[in-house]
């Protein structure tokens, strides 16, 4: 086992490192084994009053981040871009201890987060408004400004990149933060925060508060004086959110939510081509993935030959120590991994053909088999609901109108593929589906400049790219009456 030195453990508020007011810790838990990393302080309701208050001082018409310039804005998101990718291994090895990450992929998920930053950076001085030829003598114009304090909530699954997905787009905009990471995954993010600091952001701009989801994130949910939530995860957390950031206040509510995304493989595609491509899309982060296109659907010319060889992937799929060099870590915890083997019997029990893995990987760790299910139907457990493990369903269709119709048979609409050499079908495909995501001959390619949200009970409102930060602006439009004859 790697030695990592965990060296952030309190709350980040105002710049400082603090005990929780009431003393409590909770544990952040190795996957891969199973032993406690360290003791987290517990953030709960008086600890996101104290983060709060000070965001909102940093937020104040004449605090030092409200009067800096727009582009010195930039500059200091460019320096934290530049510690973050300086500090990219260590975070790499924090994130692979505590979620059980590929070391390889933590990696190049930190270097991601590092030019998202940057990205935004880029963007912090070129926030523009308009004039408008109104009617009557007027002059009118917009103008764009930061919605405020945002209360931000992560989840485990990619904690860097869903920091720096939160937190970019709102220090470019000018607000402040209070940022609460997931309870399975909180280290990464406390070492970021360490990071900020030493960027040189002013006190109270970002503070990371870790706790629980019914303590500490119902705390800033429900806060009334924050302007904006911020959170990816589960449908059922998000409409939770959604309910609660209307108490106290209206707050402006952006929520990235679960996915039950389809991957549609048609008969002129190239078998080999097209089964490595839905098998990265099914278990890339160990399944673990929002967007994950675990609806693999395949047209009937060549459905026997795909299943043949997407079993064959699977089963090469190496599984193991996650410092090591393989493909597939560990889940992130007990629950999951628990639900996850339960949806794997549930699937052997509905009549599926489980051509694949279909059972866990020794005691010790949270490790399951790549496992796929031939012969799925629509009305499946499986099908159905987010399994969000390392399991892939693999269904049969006959027309492109079925295959749409099918696809968009679901309450989600997060991400969706076609795999074809026809660009009518292709482009029709990308019409047709209900989904903000659609990829062509590829799968789960997200940029910083490309928008990512869903349709649906995938969520509401767009992360990254232009749409990314008008989620934290405000718009205002100012009119000024003129004379109607200039007096000379």
């Amino acid at each position: 086992m790697v030695k990592v030195d965990v060296k952030y453990t309190k709350l980040f508020i105002n710049n400082e490192w603090v005990d929780a007011v009431s003393k409590k810790t909770f544990p952040t838990i190795n996957p891969q084994d199973e032993t406690v990393i360290a003791q987290v302080a517990e953030g709960d309701k008086a600890d996101i009053d104290l983060a709060v208050a000070s965001a909102k001082k940093a937020f104040h018409r004449y605090s030092e981040w409200r009067k800096m310039d727009a582009s010195q804005r930039g500059v200091l998101m460019l320096k934290l871009a530049d510690l973050i990718e300086s500090q990219a291994r260590y975070l790499a090895e924090l994130e692979t201890l505590d979620c059980g990450k590929p070391i390889k992929e933590a990696e190049e998920e930190v270097y991601f987060s590092a030019s998202v930053i940057r990205h935004y950076a880029g963007k912090a001085d070129k926030i523009l408004g308009n004039t408008i030829p109104a009617d009557g003598e007027v002059l009118s114009m917009t103008l764009k400004e930061p919605v405020g304090v945002c209360g931000q909530i992560i989840p485990w699954n990619y904690p860097i990149p869903m920091m720096s997905w939160k937190i970019a787009p709102a220090l470019a905009a000018g607000c402040t933060i209070v940022l609460k990471p997931a309870e399975q995954t909180p280290l990464t993010a406390l070492a970021v925060a360490a990071l900020i600091k030493e960027a040189g952001f002013p006190p109270g701009v970002v503070n990371v508060v870790p706790g629980y989801g019914p303590t500490a994130g119902a705390a800033l949910t429900n806060h009334p004086d924050v302007d904006k939530i911020a959170f990816t995860g589960s449908t059922e957390v998000g409409r939770i959110i959604l309910g609660a950031a209307s108490v106290g206040n209206l707050k402006r509510v952006t929520l990235e939510l679960g996915g039950k995304s389809p991957l549609v493989v048609f008969n002129d595609a190239d078998v080999e081509k097209a089964a490595q491509i839905a098998h990265a899309a099914a278990f890339a982060n160990a399944g673990q993935c929002c967007c994950a296109g675990t609806r693999t659907y395949v047209q009937s010319g060549i459905y026997d030959q795909f299943v043949s060889k997407a079993a064959e992937i699977a089963k090469k799929r190496s599984v193991g120590n996650p410092f090591d060099d393989v493909q597939q870590g560990p889940q992130i915890d007990k629950e999951m991994y628990t639900k996850v083997l339960d949806y794997i019997k549930y699937g052997k029990e509905s009549g599926a053909k489980c051509v694949a893995g279909g059972d866990k990987m020794g005691n010790v760790g949270y490790y399951i088999q790549p496992t796929v299910f031939a012969d799925v139907q629509d009305d499946m457990k499986i099908a159905r609901e987010e399994i969000f493990g390392p399991v892939q369903s693999i269904f049969k269709f006959d027309t492109f109108d079925e295959a749409i119709d099918r696809a968009n048979d679901t309450n989600y609409g997060l991400g969706a593929g076609v795999i074809t050499n026809d660009i009518t079908t292709a482009m029709s495909f990308a019409k047709y589906v209900r989904a903000g995501s659609v990829w062509i001959n590829t799968y789960d390619h997200v940029t910083s400049q490309t928008p990512f949200g869903g349709f649906k009970n995938s969520g509401i409102g767009r992360e990254l790219g232009e749409e990314g930060i008008n989620q934290y602006l405000e718009v205002k439009t100012v009119t000024m009456a003129l004379p109607k004859k200039p007096q000379v």
